[in-house]
């Protein structure tokens, strides 16, 4: 027992292995949401474990609470296999949600049929700009798309609310 004032007790902090079962979870919840929630998906085990070239079981048991024979390998195998570049995404809480909000801009955009999207700068030797080295920042970007969507959500709005065009006049051919 920690009575003189100094350090806290060892048992204040949580353990290594509690802190290993902790990110595990984690892990799965992480890799559960994205099968779930991707804009391709939802995907079964089945199909993202062949879409990865991993075992079915691999991600039973990545998905399950212990994580047992988790590796790097299989997360980096299941990200790409999304398209996903940023290797923390089943790390790090704040790239988990920057990459989601990305996915979801993804999908909406599907929803809205747009087949691409063009990027250019302002000027030669910004960041972005071809040549540079530098990339747009991804939340810039996506920022800039959920602006753009829903400003063409809100257009389409008050498109429905005006009234309909007069038609062509009407014949009568009962004379």
């Amino acid at each position: 027992m920690n009575q003189g004032g100094g350090a806290p007790e060892a048992s204040a902090r949580p353990s290594l292995e509690q802190r290993i079962q902790a990110a595990k979870a984690e892990i799965a919840r992480r890799l559960r949401y994205v099968r779930q929630h991707h804009p391709e998906g939802p995907f079964t085990l089945a199909g993202l474990a062949e879409r990865a070239g991993v075992s079915k079981r691999t991600l039973s048991h990545a998905e399950s609470a212990d994580g047992s024979n988790l590796t790097l390998e299989t997360l980096l195998k299941v990200s790409y296999s999304l398209g996903i570049s940023r290797d923390a995404y089943f790390l790090d809480e704040q790239v988990f949600h920057q990459v989601n909000e990305e996915l979801e801009t993804l999908r909406v955009l599907r929803t809205q049929r747009v087949e691409g999207v063009a990027l250019r700068t302002s000027s030669p030797g910004s960041p972005g700009s071809p040549g540079t080295g530098h990339a747009p920042p991804v939340d810039r970007l996506s920022g800039l798309l959920q602006e753009i969507l829903a400003s063409a959500a809100q257009a389409q709005n008050e498109l429905r609310d005006l009234p309909a065009p007069p038609g062509p006049p009407v014949m009568n051919d009962d004379r």
